[in-house]
């Protein structure tokens, strides 16, 4: 009579063991599924760029993650110009924000006039200057 308890004992151990198994690989599969959603559903803003100088405007739209501005012509937003660097600026969305960075450049990058030395958050209609040359930043909404 013990051999059949100990049998229904082992054969009801095993099948909670499967069963919270089953129920833990269920939990994070619904939550694999839930964090992708989150992450396809935040989309980067787009973000205009304005070059406004002695030979014309220039206007590029960017919906890119990450936006070089150099004088390199591999950059997202050339800028022929002696006194910006070759890479010289960097614009990056992440936390829900665009931000800029300087690139260690020669000149310097400005944001409304103020030096950037660390990455600061930028917001539309702001100005960025790069060496001697201004720009124009519009983020348009999603």
């Amino acid at each position: 009579m013990s051999g059949i308890v100990v049998l229904v004992l082992r054969t009801l151990l095993a099948a909670s063991l499967y069963g919270f198994l089953g129920w833990a690989v269920y939990t994070l599969w619904k939550e694999l599924r839930f964090q992708s959603r989150l992450v396809s559903a935040s989309q980067v803003p787009p973000v205009s760029l304005t070059q406004v100088g002695e030979e014309g405007e220039k206007s590029l739209d960017f919906s890119v993650q990450e936006i070089m501005i150099g004088r390199d012509e591999n950059s997202d937003f050339s800028i022929s110009d002696e006194t910006v660097s070759a890479q010289h600026a960097r614009l990056s969305f992440h936390q829900s924000q665009w931000w800029v960075e300087d690139l260690f450049s020669t000149n310097g990058t400005f944001l409304n006039d103020v030096k950037v030395t660390t990455p600061t958050v930028i917001i539309s209609g702001d100005e960025l200057r790069c060496g001697r040359v201004n720009l124009q930043i519009l983020i348009k909404p999603r």
